[in-house]
């Protein structure tokens, strides 16, 4: 499918820009938990994190951590990207992939394959083009995904549902909280564009859960 964009849209559609970055992501406006900030780098637009506990640690006896995750393939969609690190900016706001190229894993959240939600955002699009995740909407329950991590395992995760929610009305609690086994989340914006402020007026989530 083609991609277009109003001409007369000086900026990223749907997209936050600072400082003349690349295009970003915005989901709801909470307060962010009681993380240590990390610096965001030079132009890179950032969105509010999630409130409350993101997972319980780790009781004893559980399974050792699992690696760190290095890629995501989701074939059905055509996306295939490295996965970069994402942490707290200043004020308190989650960094994004400072490209549209690439997604991120948010380093607040679990790794994927351990339990929890682990959470991964991308872009959708900009100026010049779809973004890495400009097809995600199009997921259905049953759909495939796969993360690579570091020690070279792959964690298979399915899907089990998209949805797509306003930012004013985002179910923080239901997309980043505990859960008991391991699930991922997959989080872009979406929705209707509005030309005044040059927003996404939603967030699409896809949940998925680990089957391997």
């Amino acid at each position: 499918m083609p991609f277009r964009r109003p001409a007369a849209i000086a900026i990223a559609a749907g997209l936050v820009v600072i400082a003349g970055g690349t295009a970003g992501l915005l989901l709801t406006r909470h307060p962010a938990p009681a993380l240590r900030p990390v610096a965001v780098a030079s132009g890179a637009a950032a969105f509010p994190a999630p409130t409350g506990p993101i997972v319980a640690p780790p009781e004893p006896g559980q399974a050792a951590p699992v690696a760190s995750p290095v890629s995501l393939t989701i074939p059905v969609i055509g996306v295939k990207t490295g996965l970069i690190t994402l942490g707290l900016a200043q004020g308190g706001v989650m960094q994004v992939p400072s490209s549209t190229t690439v997604a991120g894993w948010y380093t607040g959240s679990p790794r994927p394959g351990a339990i929890g939600s682990a959470i991964i955002v991308g872009h959708i699009d900009s100026l010049t083009g779809p973004g890495v995740f400009y097809k995600l909407p199009g997921l259905r329950p049953g759909n495939d995904v796969y993360v690579k991590r570091a020690d070279g395992t792959i964690a298979e995760f399915r899907v089990t549902s998209v949805q797509t929610y306003l930012k004013d009305h985002f179910p923080t609690q239901t997309v980043y909280g505990p859960t008991p086994d391991a699930e991922l989340r997959l989080i872009t914006c979406g929705g209707a564009f509005d030309p005044a402020t040059h927003h996404y007026l939603s967030n699409i989530v896809v949940y998925a859960t680990q089957v391997r």
